[in-house]
This record gives C-alpha cells, sequence and structure tokens, in this order.
C-alpha cells in the first residue's frame, strides 16, 4: 500500500489532543505507512461559557467535527465516547474505540478532604448532570454547582477557593499525566456500586460478549465516514 496522509480532527483542549495523540499511536502501529495530519477545530461547546444544560442540544461538543468530516475537510474525528450522541449520524460510523481505562470518576479537593469529610454546604463543581445527581444522593447537604472550562482550569478553581472541591474523570487525568501532581490538593475515586449479579451487571456482560459498537469500551473513539 502506498503511503497516505489522512488528516485527523480534535477538539482544542490539551486532553482531547493528548486523547487524540493516544488513538493515532495506535493507529499508527496498525498502519505504519499512513502520516496523520492533525486539524484543530472548535465546536459550539468550546465556544460558549454557558452551561451545559443551558446549551441543550445534540452533540454540541461534535457536530463541528462531523461537518467537517461529511465535508471532506477530515478524514477521522476523535471523540471523548461520552461526548457522542446516542443516535448516529447518517453517512459517518464509529470506526474504532480504544481500551477502556479507569472508569471511575474523581474528587479533587483541598487538604486531602475526602467526600464523606467535605463540610456542610461546600461547593463541589461539575458539568456533568450524571455527577451531579450522584453526588447529591451521596452528600444532600453540599451545594453542587455548574462549572465549565478544561481539566487545568477547574483544578485552579479548587487551588483559589472558587470551589471546596471537583470531580473529574480518572482517565482524562491519567491520560494528562496529572495523577501524581496534584500540588496543594487531593483525589478521592469515586465509583458507582450495583447489586452483584443485578441486571446493570448482566447487561454490561452481555455488551462485552457481544463486541457491540456500544460496548462499555473505550475512552477515547475515532470516527469516519462510512
Amino acid at each position: 500500500m502506498s503511503p497516505r496522509t489522512l488528516v485527523v480532527g480534535s477538539r482544542g483542549s490539551r486532553l482531547a489532543h493528548r486523547q487524540t495523540e493516544i488513538a493515532l499511536e495506535s493507529l499508527g502501529s496498525a498502519q505504519p505507512e499512513t502520516t496523520f495530519e492533525v486539524r484543530t477545530i472548535r465546536t459550539a461547546g468550546d465556544r460558549t461559557k454557558a452551561s451545559l444544560s443551558e446549551i441543550g442540544g445534540r452533540g454540541v461538543f461534535v457536530i463541528e467535527l462531523e461537518r467537517a468530516l461529511l465535508s471532506g475537510e477530515i478524514d477521522i474525528a476523535v471523540h471523548s465516547l461520552k461526548d457522542l450522541p446516542a443516535e448516529e449520524t447518517l453517512g459517518l460510523a464509529i470506526a474504532a474505540v480504544m481500551l477502556r481505562q479507569d472508569p471511575r470518576d474523581v474528587l479533587v479537593s483541598r487538604r486531602g478532604a475526602k467526600l464523606d469529610a467535605l463540610a456542610h454546604g461546600a461547593i463541589v463543581g461539575t458539568g456533568s448532570p450524571r455527577r451531579a445527581a450522584q453526588l447529591s444522593a451521596m452528600r444532600p447537604d453540599i451545594r453542587i454547582a455548574d462549572i465549565r472550562g478544561n481539566v487545568d482550569t477547574r483544578i485552579t478553581k479548587v487551588q483559589t477557593h472558587e470551589y471546596d472541591a471537583v470531580v473529574l474523570a480518572s482517565a482524562g487525568l491519567a491520560s494528562l499525566a496529572l495523577g501524581a501532581n496534584l500540588l496543594a490538593v487531593a483525589q478521592e475515586k469515586l465509583g458507582t456500586r450495583n447489586q452483584p449479579g443485578g441486571p446493570i451487571q448482566e447487561f454490561a456482560k452481555g455488551l462485552a460478549v457481544n463486541r457491540s459498537r456500544h460496548q462499555i469500551g473505550g475512552e477515547a473513539c475515532a470516527k469516519g465516514m462510512k
């Protein structure tokens, strides 16, 4: 096969670029004759400071990347799997899913405070409705506040006392090699509990066996034309 260059679309954050690098390392190993050109594309979700609940809509972090794919501006787009809408876009397909990293969330707080040790009324930042619901169930007395910005920005907001803690993805911290280097803050990993042998566990097991494209199996995925 003759050498070729593929244009790869990525969001502009440091985490997005690192996830793209990880994906391209795997693609490069499988296709050593291929070179890659990374093109940064700013999405609607990146351009606004409004909360995700206010933005609403479908795939606010992927629409521009999908348009670039469909127009031929890029050949591949790399996304966090959580950002993709449940429904496929006509003409596009999920071409590959990376092996999953640590699926847990991380509570990043000052002075080593764990979730159960946070003060009554402590302000915990997250932009995720799922995380907000879980935090409220575990600590109904704390205040859940919306937060935007990249990983570094969110950690800084804890260090400067704007928030008492924030919840981030463990996999994202690992990708940026931040897990062991958080100064003046501490981490606590948070997992989701379910009953052993219950419906959630059986559902996840079935996905893994069937190797469905919906399987719980990746932190980053590559999307391309069908």
